[in-house]
Protein backbone atom coordinates (compact mmCIF):
# COMPACT_ATOMS: atom_id res chain seq x y z
CA UNK A 1 0.00 0.00 0.00
CA UNK A 2 1.37 3.41 -0.93
CA UNK A 3 1.86 5.81 1.96
CA UNK A 4 -0.38 8.87 2.12
CA UNK A 5 2.52 10.87 3.56
CA UNK A 6 4.30 13.13 1.06
CA UNK A 7 7.77 11.90 1.93
CA UNK A 8 9.57 13.54 -1.02
CA UNK A 9 7.89 16.88 -0.28
CA UNK A 10 8.65 16.66 3.43
CA UNK A 11 12.23 15.70 2.71
CA UNK A 12 12.66 18.68 0.39
CA UNK A 13 11.24 20.99 3.08
CA UNK A 14 13.59 19.65 5.75
CA UNK A 15 16.59 19.97 3.44
CA UNK A 16 15.62 23.56 2.60
CA UNK A 17 15.26 24.44 6.28
CA UNK A 18 18.64 22.88 7.07
CA UNK A 19 20.22 24.89 4.27
CA UNK A 20 18.63 28.13 5.48
CA UNK A 21 19.57 27.59 9.12
CA UNK A 22 23.14 26.64 8.20
CA UNK A 23 23.58 29.73 6.04
CA UNK A 24 22.12 31.91 8.79
CA UNK A 25 24.77 30.50 11.13
CA UNK A 26 27.50 31.16 8.58
CA UNK A 27 27.99 27.47 7.92
CA UNK A 28 28.25 25.44 4.75
CA UNK A 29 25.01 23.42 4.46
CA UNK A 30 27.05 20.48 3.20
CA UNK A 31 28.63 20.27 6.66
CA UNK A 32 25.29 19.03 8.03
CA UNK A 33 24.29 15.38 7.68
CA UNK A 34 20.56 14.66 7.69
CA UNK A 35 19.91 11.31 9.35
CA UNK A 36 16.40 10.18 8.37
CA UNK A 37 14.98 8.19 11.29
CA UNK A 38 13.08 5.09 10.23
CA UNK A 39 11.97 3.87 13.66
CA UNK A 40 8.62 2.05 13.34
CA UNK A 41 7.95 3.60 9.94
CA UNK A 42 6.50 1.50 7.08
CA UNK A 43 9.02 0.33 4.51
CA UNK A 44 7.19 2.15 1.71
CA UNK A 45 7.99 5.48 3.39
CA UNK A 46 11.67 4.55 3.58
CA UNK A 47 11.54 3.56 -0.08
CA UNK A 48 10.03 6.95 -0.94
CA UNK A 49 12.91 8.71 0.81
CA UNK A 50 15.43 6.49 -0.94
CA UNK A 51 13.83 7.24 -4.31
CA UNK A 52 14.11 10.96 -3.47
CA UNK A 53 17.85 10.61 -2.95
CA UNK A 54 18.16 10.27 0.84
CA UNK A 55 21.02 7.92 1.73
CA UNK A 56 21.72 8.36 5.45
CA UNK A 57 19.24 6.66 7.76
CA UNK A 58 18.99 6.02 11.49
CA UNK A 59 17.38 3.06 13.20
CA UNK A 60 16.71 2.54 16.90
CA UNK A 61 16.41 -1.23 17.02
CA UNK A 62 18.82 -3.83 15.66
CA UNK A 63 16.08 -6.38 15.08
CA UNK A 64 13.81 -3.98 13.20
CA UNK A 65 16.69 -2.77 11.01
CA UNK A 66 17.79 -6.34 10.29
CA UNK A 67 14.29 -7.13 9.05
CA UNK A 68 14.30 -4.59 6.25
CA UNK A 69 17.63 -2.99 5.42
CA UNK A 70 19.45 -5.97 3.86
CA UNK A 71 16.80 -6.11 1.13
CA UNK A 72 16.72 -2.33 0.67
CA UNK A 73 20.50 -2.24 0.39
CA UNK A 74 20.43 -4.67 -2.49
CA UNK A 75 18.79 -1.86 -4.47
CA UNK A 76 20.54 1.03 -2.73
CA UNK A 77 24.05 -0.17 -1.84
CA UNK A 78 25.30 3.34 -1.04
CA UNK A 79 23.09 3.71 2.04
CA UNK A 80 24.81 4.69 5.30
CA UNK A 81 22.98 3.22 8.28
CA UNK A 82 23.36 4.66 11.78
CA UNK A 83 22.32 2.94 14.99
CA UNK A 84 20.78 5.68 17.11
CA UNK A 85 19.04 3.61 19.78
CA UNK A 86 20.35 1.94 22.93
CA UNK A 87 22.45 -1.13 22.19
CA UNK A 88 22.66 -4.21 24.38
CA UNK A 89 26.05 -5.88 24.46
CA UNK A 90 24.55 -9.18 23.28
CA UNK A 91 23.50 -7.41 20.07
CA UNK A 92 26.99 -6.09 19.31
CA UNK A 93 27.77 -8.80 16.76
CA UNK A 94 24.63 -8.15 14.74
CA UNK A 95 25.01 -4.38 15.05
CA UNK A 96 28.57 -4.39 13.72
CA UNK A 97 27.52 -6.54 10.78
CA UNK A 98 24.49 -4.40 9.89
CA UNK A 99 25.30 -0.76 10.67
CA UNK A 100 27.90 1.66 9.34
CA UNK A 101 27.97 3.98 12.37
CA UNK A 102 27.04 3.40 16.02
CA UNK A 103 25.96 6.62 17.73
CA UNK A 104 25.11 5.27 21.18
CA UNK A 105 28.30 4.06 22.85
CA UNK A 106 27.84 4.91 26.51
CA UNK A 107 29.57 2.38 28.78
CA UNK A 108 32.85 0.44 28.99
CA UNK A 109 31.25 -2.99 28.59
CA UNK A 110 29.61 -1.95 25.31
CA UNK A 111 32.81 -0.32 24.04
CA UNK A 112 34.68 -3.56 24.70
CA UNK A 113 32.02 -5.69 23.01
CA UNK A 114 31.99 -3.48 19.92
CA UNK A 115 35.79 -3.44 19.68
CA UNK A 116 35.88 -7.23 19.94
CA UNK A 117 33.28 -7.67 17.20
CA UNK A 118 34.89 -5.12 14.90
CA UNK A 119 38.16 -7.01 15.18
CA UNK A 120 36.42 -10.33 14.46
CA UNK A 121 34.52 -8.96 11.47
CA UNK A 122 37.36 -6.74 10.21
CA UNK A 123 34.99 -3.75 10.22
CA UNK A 124 36.17 -0.49 11.76
CA UNK A 125 32.94 1.43 12.33
CA UNK A 126 33.00 5.08 13.37
CA UNK A 127 31.27 5.58 16.71
CA UNK A 128 29.73 8.44 18.63
CA UNK A 129 29.80 8.65 22.41
CA UNK A 130 26.34 9.29 23.84
CA UNK A 131 26.43 11.97 26.52
CA UNK A 132 23.53 12.43 28.92
CA UNK A 133 23.73 16.23 28.87
CA UNK A 134 20.63 16.61 31.04
CA UNK A 135 21.86 14.05 33.59
CA UNK A 136 18.50 12.30 33.41
CA UNK A 137 18.60 8.97 35.29
CA UNK A 138 16.04 7.35 32.98
CA UNK A 139 18.13 8.02 29.87
CA UNK A 140 21.22 6.35 28.50
CA UNK A 141 24.47 8.21 28.06
CA UNK A 142 27.66 8.86 29.95
CA UNK A 143 27.49 11.69 32.52
CA UNK A 144 29.19 14.88 31.27
CA UNK A 145 31.73 14.78 34.11
CA UNK A 146 32.81 11.31 32.98
CA UNK A 147 32.83 12.01 29.24
CA UNK A 148 36.51 12.93 28.81
CA UNK A 149 37.76 9.81 30.58
CA UNK A 150 35.34 7.56 28.71
CA UNK A 151 36.30 9.02 25.33
CA UNK A 152 39.96 8.37 26.13
CA UNK A 153 39.15 4.82 27.24
CA UNK A 154 37.33 4.12 23.98
CA UNK A 155 40.21 5.47 21.94
CA UNK A 156 43.23 4.19 23.83
CA UNK A 157 42.12 0.95 25.44
CA UNK A 158 39.63 -0.27 22.86
CA UNK A 159 40.96 1.38 19.71
CA UNK A 160 37.55 2.64 18.66
CA UNK A 161 37.28 5.26 15.93
CA UNK A 162 35.48 7.91 17.95
CA UNK A 163 34.06 10.40 15.47
CA UNK A 164 31.87 12.56 17.68
CA UNK A 165 29.28 12.92 20.41
CA UNK A 166 25.53 12.29 20.48
CA UNK A 167 22.87 13.54 22.87
CA UNK A 168 19.13 13.47 23.48
CA UNK A 169 18.51 16.55 25.64
CA UNK A 170 15.47 16.96 27.91
CA UNK A 171 12.43 17.79 25.82
CA UNK A 172 11.52 20.85 27.87
CA UNK A 173 14.95 22.50 27.83
CA UNK A 174 16.65 24.80 25.33
CA UNK A 175 18.39 22.69 22.68
CA UNK A 176 20.87 25.51 22.07
CA UNK A 177 22.34 25.24 25.57
CA UNK A 178 22.76 21.49 25.28
CA UNK A 179 24.29 21.75 21.81
CA UNK A 180 26.79 24.35 22.98
CA UNK A 181 27.63 22.21 26.03
CA UNK A 182 28.14 19.14 23.85
CA UNK A 183 30.29 21.17 21.46
CA UNK A 184 32.60 22.17 24.33
CA UNK A 185 33.19 18.53 25.27
CA UNK A 186 33.79 17.61 21.64
CA UNK A 187 36.21 20.47 21.07
CA UNK A 188 38.47 19.65 24.00
CA UNK A 189 38.59 16.03 22.87
CA UNK A 190 39.29 16.84 19.23
CA UNK A 191 36.03 15.35 17.95
CA UNK A 192 34.52 16.87 14.78
CA UNK A 193 30.95 15.54 14.86
CA UNK A 194 27.90 16.40 16.97
CA UNK A 195 24.67 14.43 16.62
CA UNK A 196 21.93 16.42 18.30
CA UNK A 197 18.58 17.83 17.23
CA UNK A 198 15.41 16.11 16.05
CA UNK A 199 12.23 17.03 14.18
CA UNK A 200 11.14 19.79 16.56
CA UNK A 201 14.47 21.51 17.14
CA UNK A 202 17.02 20.54 14.48
CA UNK A 203 17.31 24.09 13.12
CA UNK A 204 18.30 25.51 16.50
CA UNK A 205 20.69 22.61 17.08
CA UNK A 206 22.58 23.14 13.85
CA UNK A 207 22.83 26.88 14.48
CA UNK A 208 24.89 25.98 17.54
CA UNK A 209 27.14 23.41 15.93
CA UNK A 210 25.25 20.19 15.25
CA UNK A 211 26.76 18.28 12.34
CA UNK A 212 24.20 15.46 12.34
CA UNK A 213 20.47 15.97 12.91
CA UNK A 214 18.15 13.00 13.42
CA UNK A 215 14.81 13.74 11.80
CA UNK A 216 11.92 11.28 11.67
CA UNK A 217 8.34 12.54 11.87
CA UNK A 218 9.07 15.76 9.93
CA UNK A 219 9.99 13.54 6.98
CA UNK A 220 7.91 10.40 7.41
CA UNK A 221 4.91 11.68 9.34
CA UNK A 222 3.62 10.23 12.59
CA UNK A 223 4.51 6.63 13.23
CA UNK A 224 1.55 4.35 12.51
CA UNK A 225 -0.01 2.75 15.55
CA UNK A 226 1.06 -0.82 15.98
CA UNK A 227 -1.61 -3.48 15.64
CA UNK A 228 -2.71 -4.96 18.92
Amino acid sequence: MTSEVDVPGNLATVRARIEAAAKEAGRDPSSVTLVAVGKAQPVDRLEAALAAGQRVFGENYVQEAAGRWPALRERYPDVELHLIGALQTNKAKEAVALFDVVQTVDRPKLAAALAKEMAKQARQLPVFIQVNTGEEPQKAGVWPADADAFIELCKSEHGLLVRGLMAIPPADEDIALHTAFLAEIAKRNGLPALSIGMSDDYEDALRFGATHVRVGSAIFGARPKRAE
